[in-house]
């Protein structure tokens, strides 16, 4: 009835399920982040000039929404990357029987941090570059109406 305390219990469906829900939700996150860059890129959401002038001079902007679209959409990629990698080295230490020791999420901590850097930095430009004072407001909101 002894039982050896330095035998380790082999991996059992449990273990692979739980590696595969992880993965799934890092993907997911990826995906989130790609998509939301793709949006601030393509529309312009930290643009500080309406969309009309833009089509009416047929120049393209390349402002703060394009680089904080690309940094959004190049973490998505990079959080997919890393997951995969992170997901077969996992599953593949399950299959030998080795057990990781469970510490803090590396990858979880990074995207993390640079999201707070990057919304750190989205919120410095809306409230200090896209502060109006309201007498400029209004002429921008008096140029984009239509004339009566």
């Amino acid at each position: 009835m002894d039982t050896l305390i330095n035998e380790k219990p082999a991996a059992d469906l449990r273990d692979y399920l739980a590696e595969e829900r992880t993965f799934l939700a890092w993907i997911r996150t990826g995906i989130a982040l790609t998509g939301f860059g793709l949006v601030v890129a393509q529309f312009q959401l930290l643009a500080d000039e309406p969309r009309v002038i833009e089509h009416a001079s047929g120049t393209h902007p390349h402002g703060p929404s394009l680089w904080f679209g690309t940094a959004l959409v190049t973490i998505g990629v990079a959080v997919n990357l890393f997951s995969a990698c992170r997901y077969t080295r996992l599953v593949g230490e399950l299959s030998r029987g080795q057990f990781v020791h469970r510490s803090v999420s590396k990858q979880g901590v990074f995207v993390a941090l640079f999201l707070v850097l990057l919304g750190t930095a989205m919120t410095i430009y809306l409230v200090l570059g896209l502060g109006l004072r309201p007498d400029v407001l209004h002429a921008q909101s008096a140029i984009c109406s239509p004339a009566s």
